[in-house]
């Protein structure tokens, strides 16, 4: 009989990670050629615009990484006294040809929910991959990714 515990440990979870990691190289050739390359490490891409008016401020910025040749969008914020002047597209924009010239990246993606930018991912290029209802509950998820190509 099976002994299950529930405490949180960061030993286990790193040997749970290392495992399915080692079983899914062993089943994907693909992702068996990809690991110890270049393209296997996470590498963070920011993109930070500051105010005109000068000074630290924040007009709005780009986090994410380039994992696998793709641009992963993990987070994007343009300030409300920026907002429709094109900055956000400015930002999306760098993002991608940093990511396409110096990663020999092919692809983006990202996720947004139906509040915030659907509309505006459409309207820079992306396409709608899928739509998850309800995550979390009373949102939805949209999942949507562009060539860099």
């Amino acid at each position: 009989m099976y002994t299950f515990d529930t405490t949180v440990s960061e030993t286990r979870r790193s040997l749970l990670v290392a495992r399915l990691r080692e079983t899914n190289t062993h089943r994907s050739p693909v992702l068996a050629a990809l690991r110890g390359t270049v393209d296997d490490t996470e590498v963070p891409l920011d993109v930070t615009a500051l105010d005109p008016a000068g000074g630290e401020e924040f007009a709005g910025g780009l986090i994410g990484h380039v994992w696998a040749r793709w641009l992963h969008i993990d987070y994007l914020w343009v300030d409300e006294r920026h907002r429709g002047a094109g900055l956000g597209g400015e930002l999306v924009g760098r993002a991608e040809r940093l990511a396409r010239d110096q990663h020999g990246c092919r692809f983006s993606r990202v996720e947004t929910w139906d509040f915030q930018a659907p509309e505006f991912y459409r309207k820079v290029g992306y396409t709608l991959v899928s739509v998850l209802p309800d995550y979390p509950p009373g949102v939805t998820d949209h999942l949507f990714t562009k060539s860099l190509s």
